[in-house]
């Protein structure tokens, strides 16, 4: 895949912009940056927004703090390690995202899949940094236990970037960068929606993440304080992991229907475990809409649930990370300064937009 894969070369040019004031620190706010050049992410969602202003820019790495030498980022091998297996369309897209920007760059890539297993993810980054990857992009499945992955890494001056969830280590020493939303931001966002819908009234139920990692740990605290602060009535009556998974969340929400028959609400820490407990309501004869579901990605299934009435919102979590990734690694190899945390911006779908948005999920 080539440049092609944007849509246009002027949102190329402002995607760059905006990565780039990011990551120096001095991001526009989203009006600032589209006026720049018409618009800072392809029409279908393509690539990602940085929060402003500059979200983490505060906290910096450069390659003099972090230990290696200067790299034409052109002539590199890149490797990059994805944790879950590509059922999943947040996981289709994101490494899609990666190999496209990679192949637009003439940069080598090498990939590996860990199969939702993380002792094979620690072996698989091995396997890449013994293959000659000169930087690493990793997809974490779980936040700890990279030790063994960061010795060797520090042992040959590999930088990493760490994309859509973090680790659990010392950044600008261990790592470089990490890139992802704000997990936390999120879940309040998912809040506001179900107490939206619900009226902040009944009984709530919380399909979790796969445990181990921030993401589910940060989306559930941003439900949860929101709710108790701005919704006493609404009660979270059911917490139980449906790992990140379809079938486990249909599983999950067959038992929570079982169990708490009255339930008003569910809010689905992403769009597979919510599309699980649509297929488990229509299964037990509820209709559209008596349950209120909420999730967090922004897959086009998930929207086209808004649209057909079963769910009642989708928060985006954008999985395009290419070209903020490469941007990232090549300023850093540069020698110039990139943020420890690239947070950024995500939207979200509503019954008042799905329709019309339904071209931009992935």
């Amino acid at each position: 895949m080539k440049s092609s894969a944007r849509s246009t070369t002027t949102t190329v040019l402002a995607a760059s912009l905006v990565a780039a004031l990011a990551l120096t620190g001095c991001a526009k706010s989203e009006e600032d940056a589209a006026g720049d050049s018409a618009t800072a992410t392809a029409a279908g969602g393509g690539d990602q927004v940085v929060a402003s202003p500059g979200a983490g820019a505060d906290k910096t790495c450069t390659l003099e703090q972090f230990g290696g030498e200067k790299l034409d980022l052109s002539g590199a091998t890149v490797g990059f390690s994805q944790s879950e297996k590509e059922a999943n369309p947040f996981r289709i897209a994101e490494t899609a995202s990666i190999e496209a920007e990679a192949a637009d760059r003439g940069v080598k890539l090498l990939t590996a899949n860990a199969q939702s297993q993380f002792s094979k993810q620690i072996s698989d980054v091995q396997d890449l940094i013994a293959k000659g990857a000169d930087l690493l992009v990793i997809a974490p499945l779980n936040s700890d236990g990279w030790g063994p992955v960061l010795r060797s890494a520090a042992a040959k001056k590999i930088p990493i970037v760490t994309i859509d969830r973090k680790i659990n280590a010392t950044a600008c020493k261990d790592y470089v960068s990490f890139i992802g939303s704000d997990f936390i931001e999120q879940g309040k966002r998912a809040a506001d929606r179900m107490i939206e819908a619900t009226g902040g009234k009944g009984k709530v139920a919380i399909l979790l993440g796969t445990a181990g990692n921030n993401v589910t740990t940060e989306r559930t605290k941003g439900f949860k304080d929101r709710i108790a602060a701005e919704a006493p009535g609404l009660q979270v009556a059911f917490e139980q992991t449906g790992e990140f998974a379809r079938e486990k969340g249909q599983q999950v929400t067959e038992q929570l229907i079982q169990s708490n028959p009255d339930i008003t609400g569910i809010y689905a820490e992403n769009d597979e475990m919510g599309l699980g407990a649509v297929n488990a309501l229509k299964s037990a004869g509820k209709k559209a809409g008596d349950v209120k579901i909420v999730t967090v990605d922004g897959t086009r299934n998930a929207v086209r649930g808004i649209v057909d009435g079963w769910i009642s919102g989708v928060i985006e979590s954008n999985p395009r990370f290419g070209p903020l990734a490469f941007e990232t690694l090549d300023t850093f190899t540069r020698g110039e300064k990139v943020s420890q945390d690239v947070v950024i911006q995500d939207s979200a779908y509503t019954p008042e937009n799905a329709k019309a948005d339904l071209g931009k999920a992935y």
